[in-house]
């Protein structure tokens, strides 16, 4: 009896992780492809769309399917400091959108695996909070293996990344600066009532700048759609699978621990450049292989040194 109550909750935590990977992956590949083909560059309006699917779903979500418990917000002050982190957010998704524009996933994949650098620099200096130093020196690989993999991308484009750094270090920004606007117990959400609070707001803020940074967007994707018979229906389901990433990311979390997660998550992006490589036949090198192992196995380094000197 015992052992199959094991056997179904490590099948369920299965199924969990492997749709886990597949909206992960899947959200990126999606990105890259729409953005890339159809004549559709609207990396602004496409995160407006993720960002619209994010907010209706979570409001089903938690309000009629009660996935996690509905928080409310308890003041002024609390509601402007997530509007802040919204407005951070927003720069960190369309930063990495327009990135994938003009680099391949697999590059855009080993720059945003720098995370930890810009996490513990943002750590440091808004909260002067210190790791050992050799939590530290693991650190140098991290940035390292991008500069040896910049410099063996025979796909580089300069402008795509500067996106994509600046994408990296706004969600490693985001993250902390989360930590420090939300610290009380009493203003703490769970990522799920963040999302519910954060999507709507992000409209509000995406909706004007995309119609001003992308003129006509609505016009031209609607004549791209009528052209493109899938065009609609990808950029739907591109939008329903970046809520089911945030959703898995809460269900793996609650059912497994956030270290799972990590670890998953430099599995993922190895995983992602492999399947990216296969599927957009982008041209790799020996050197840019080299540097985003580098990379790879200092962010893995990084994680194992913080948890032993916690």
């Amino acid at each position: 009896m015992l052992s199959g109550q094991i056997g179904k909750k490590g099948f369920f935590i299965a199924t969990l992780i492997t749709f886990w990977y597949s909206s992960n992956i899947g959200v990126l590949l999606l990105n890259k492809l729409l953005l890339s083909n159809y004549g559709f560059k609207f990396p602004i309006f496409l995160t407006m769309c993720h960002m619209t699917a994010c907010a209706v779903l979570s409001y089903v979500s938690i309000v009629f399917l009660k996935i996690a418990p509905f928080q409310r917000i308890k003041s002024r002050s609390q509601f402007l400091r997530i509007t802040t982190l919204s407005i951070v957010f927003c720069g960190s998704v369309v930063g990495g959108n327009i990135s994938l524009r003009y680099l391949p996933v697999s590059f855009n994949q080993a720059v945003g695996a720098t995370t930890p650098f810009f996490t513990a620099l943002f750590a440091y200096l808004m909260t002067r909070k210190q790791e050992a130093w050799v939590t530290y020196g693991c650190l140098v690989p991290v940035v390292t293996g991008v500069i040896i993999a910049s410099g063996g991308e025979p796909s580089f484009h300069l402008y795509g990344f500067i996106m994509c750094i600046g994408a990296t270090a706004a969600r490693a920004f985001k993250s902390v600066l989360q930590g420090v606007l939300l610290s009380s117990e009493g203003e703490k959400l769970n990522s799920m009532n963040l999302l519910l609070y954060m999507s709507p707001i992000a409209v509000v803020v995406l909706l004007p700048a995309a119609l001003v940074m992308e003129p006509n967007v609505i016009d031209i994707t609607t004549t791209l759609a009528v052209e493109h018979r899938y065009l609609g229906l990808l950029i739907l389901v591109n939008s329903a699978m970046a809520y089911g990433a945030n959703l898995l990311n809460f269900l793996v979390t609650k059912h497994t621990s956030a270290l799972t997660l990590q670890v998953l998550g430099n599995a993922k992006g190895a995983v992602a450049v492999v399947i990216s490589i296969l599927i957009f036949q982008n041209p790799v090198t020996f050197i840019g292989i080299a540097g985003y192992t580098m990379t790879v196995m200092g962010v893995v380094a990084y994680g194992e040194s913080k948890r032993r000197h916690k």
